[in-house]
C-alpha cells in the first residue's frame, strides 16, 4: 500500500521507536481515538513477507485514529527446532507490547501477515486479544509451512475460534483455504481481494474493524 505525497506530508503522527517495536497514535486531527490498539506483528529477517506493506498500513490506520504497534521481530536463529523459534517470537512480543505502555490497556486487534501468521496464533494461543485478522500468504496448515522458514513441521494450532478471526487473501488462495484450513472451514470472516496492498484491501479491513465496533 503506497501513500501518496500529499498524504504522507499532511500525517502528523506521534512516533515512538524501541528496538523491535514503532508505537503510532493518532494525530489531533483524526477523525475519532480508537481505545483498542491495532498490534501488527512481522518477521522480516526470517519472512520478508510478513513486513510488506505493514507500515504504509499502520500509517494510514492511525491517520484514521488507530493507535498502531507495529513489533517486527527478530529470530535468535532460524536453525532451532519450530516450537522453540515460534515461542521466542511470542515471548519476545510480549515484551515489547508490555514496553511499548499498551499491554494493560484494551486487549490489541492482532494482525500477522504471511509467515507471522503463525506467530499471532501462537500468541493468541495464550495471551487476550480483542480479534485476529491473518492476511495474504496465510498456510493453509502448519505442514504447508516452507523449510526456508521451519526446518520442520510445527504442531497444528488447537485454539477454538470463539472470538472474531478474520482471512485477507486472494481469491485465488482463499479457496484453496476454504478446502484445507481449519478457521477458512468452520465460518471466520473472509475477504477476498485482488491486491493486498491496495485501497480494496484497506477497505475491507476498515469494513471489518466498524463490524467489530472497534
Amino acid at each position: 500500500m503506497q501513500l501518496s505525497p500529499l498524504l504522507r506530508s499532511s500525517l502528523k503522527l506521534s512516533t515512538r521507536v524501541r528496538k523491535y517495536t514503532i508505537v503510532r497514535t493518532p494525530p489531533a486531527n483524526a477523525p475519532r481515538e480508537c481505545p483498542t490498539p491495532l498490534l501488527f506483528v512481522s518477521a522480516a529477517k526470517w519472512d520478508a513477507d510478513s513486513a510488506k506493506g505493514i507500515d504504509s498500513l499502520s500509517t494510514v490506520l492511525t491517520s484514521k485514529g488507530f493507535t498502531c504497534i507495529h513489533s517486527d521481530l527478530s529470530p535468535k536463529t532460524t536453525t532451532e527446532c519450530p516450537t522453540a523459534l515460534i515461542d521466542g517470537f511470542v515471548h519476545e512480543l510480549k515484551s515489547e507490547l508490555r514496553l511499548s505502555g499498551y499491554a494493560s490497556f484494551f486487549p490489541p486487534v492482532i494482525f500477522g501477515r504471511a509467515g507471522a501468521s503463525l506467530i499471532a496464533q501462537a500468541y493468541i494461543s495464550s495471551n487476550p486479544v480483542s480479534a485476529m485478522m491473518l492476511m495474504g500468504n496465510i498456510p493453509a496448515k502448519n505442514a504447508e509451512v516452507p523449510k526456508t522458514l521451519l526446518s520442520a513441521p510445527l504442531e497444528e494450532f488447537n485454539f477454538e475460534p470463539k472470538f472474531p478471526i478474520s482471512l485477507l487473501t486472494t481469491p485465488q488462495h482463499m479457496q484453496h483455504l476454504l478446502e484445507h484450513n481449519r478457521l477458512a472451514r468452520a465460518g471466520v470472516s473472509r475477504y477476498a481481494v485482488d491486491e493486498l496492498d491496495g485501497q480494496e484491501a484497506l477497505l475491507k479491513i476498515e469494513e471489518w474493524l466498524d463490524k467489530l465496533g472497534i
